[in-house]
């Protein structure tokens, strides 16, 4: 591969200023492909035209891609479906009496409807955009009506979703990851997981200080404005919209529904079950030496079983809102597509965030910005540089499972070969994945969790960036203290 040097930064830190500058996201990442290709196409206009148009064309030839594109559609039916049926009005019916809308007892029922949300996000441990898209969906009209800021929803949506995954490897990261573990010699990868978890400061510092905000009330910065903002019954603030359609935020129950929050529990729990049952059957193979639980695990293949259970879930469900005179057959396909039609903006996000993602393997950012600090680390520093950097590759590419693939075939050689504790390698370089991953406008989870919140996408950014931030130093601070008498 031809190395592109200090150039493969330049689409990534395109992208990232316009998207903060402009607030025009899709604008941003479609100049931020051009001008890398443009650099791939020794900068001639007409073949960095030619070359951006088959980059985004070319995401579709991997398979994990477009399934991740196509599971992004169908949830939006999925979500159509919980809305339409009455579930999620039954199930702010059946909570409505734990929120008090009393002058003198919101405060107490704010808190409450914070860590129900907080709760539902962490307990969604299979899939990240499953638990922010759920947590988004059925806590949106209820902060509403508490006058609790969609920036501070999205903020509880991003941040139960891809840091507790990391915390809990019963799911899609775990196999990835491990997968990883295991192209560099581990042996037992589930062993080495969980021994780095106690070392993953990053995302235990952002569920602890996410808990201490709500249960205290000490919001900061731009998330304070937002909060004060919305006391006033303000949603946006100016020049703002939401990240998804209108069609798809405002549906409501279909006239004549009896409301049941069973309409909601039944769609979202035959996901949740599917996902489990689907990594097994894409885990298993008769000719796997290692047939035990991880074994089959640490095999699966995340993106088919997302995209499998979302469809097993869309066909159950279904069957039962025909079967039980919900909807029509004519109305579940309506619905079907209309759901769909509410995802565009997001599907095109994701799809051309992923084009950026294949752009910066063909210059080789990450590549680059690794070897760059390669030549000035000492063995106390290590794992300080290893969190440090994956905050920065992630933060540019917009992908965390990205920057896993080329920080742990780094951090793992490095520490076997200065005696560095390989946990706390390599939970840097995953706590550092996780942390850019959510503070970059260009990511896919963030993306997700201002969509599911109905927020404005660089709104939440820029609510989130200073927590996720304050959490960011303290990590990089404790591997820095670690690393120095090597732990």
């Amino acid at each position: 591969m031809e190395s592109y040097g200090f150039l493969s930064l330049v689409p990534p830190l395109i992208a990232i200023s316009l998207a903060i500058i402009t607030r025009q996201v899709i604008v941003s990442l479609l100049i931020g492909i051009f001008s890398g290709w443009l650099i791939v196409g020794n900068f001639n206009i007409l073949s960095g035209i030619i070359l951006s148009v088959e980059g985004i064309v070319n995401v579709f030839s991997d398979p994990g891609s477009t399934r991740v594109i196509i599971f992004t559609f169908l949830v939006g039916s999925l979500i159509a479906f919980i809305q339409v049926s009455g579930g999620v009005d039954g199930f702010i019916e059946s909570v409505k009496n734990n929120f008090n809308t009393s002058e003198n007892k919101i405060s107490g029922s704010r808190k409450k409807a914070q860590i129900f949300a907080s709760i539902t996000g962490i307990s969604l441990f299979v899939e990240s955009n499953i638990s922010a898209l759920t947590v988004g969906t059925i806590y949106r009209p209820i902060f509403d009506k508490l006058k609790i800021s969609r920036e501070k929803l999205a903020y509880i949506a991003d941040s139960t979703s891809a840091p507790s995954k990391l915390l809990i490897p019963f799911n899609g990261w775990g196999a990835f990851i491990m997968g990883l573990l295991i192209t560099q010699g581990l042996e037992y990868p589930f062993q080495e997981l969980v021994s780095a978890m106690k070392y993953n400061f990053y995302p235990i510092l952002v569920i602890v200080l996410l808990f201490y905000m709500i249960l205290f009330g000490k919001d900061f910065g731009p998330m304070k404005k937002a909060e004060l903002r919305a006391r006033k019954g303000i949603k946006f603030s100016d020049g703002s919209t939401p990240m998804v359609s209108e069609e798809i935020t405002v549906l409501k129950a279909k006239k004549g529904v009896k409301i049941n929050s069973l309409n909601m529990f039944i769609p979202l729990v035959t996901m949740v079950i599917s996902m489990l049952l689907m990594l097994f059957y894409t885990g298993y193979s008769p000719n796997l030496e290692d047939k035990s639980f991880f074994g089959i695990i640490k095999n699966a293949s995340g993106s088919s079983s997302v995209l499998y259970s979302v469809i097993i879930s869309l066909l159950i469900s279904s069957i039962y809102y025909i079967s039980n005179k919900i909807l029509t057959g004519r109305e579940t396909i309506n619905y079907l597509i209309k759901g769909m039609s509410g995802m565009m903006q997001l599907s095109i996000l994701i799809l051309l965030a992923f084009a950026v993602g294949n752009l910066c393997n063909e210059l080789g950012t990450g590549i680059y910005v690794s070897n760059s600090i390669k030549n000035i680390i000492s063995p106390e520093l290590i794992p300080f540089l290893l969190f440090i950097t994956s905050c920065f590759i992630s933060f540019s590419t917009g992908t965390s499972w990205g920057t896993f693939a080329i920080m742990i075939a780094i951090a793992i050689p490095i520490s076997n070969e200065l005696g560095i504790n390989p946990s706390m390698a390599i939970a840097a370089s995953l706590g550092g994945g996780v942390f850019g991953d959510h503070c970059s406008p260009i990511s896919d989870s963030s993306v997700v969790s201002s969509m599911a919140s109905a927020s404005d996408h660089i709104d939440h950014v820029k609510t989130q960036i200073p927590y996720a931030g304050l959490c960011g130093i303290a990590s990089a601070i404790i591997y820095l203290i670690l690393g120095y008498y090597n732990y």
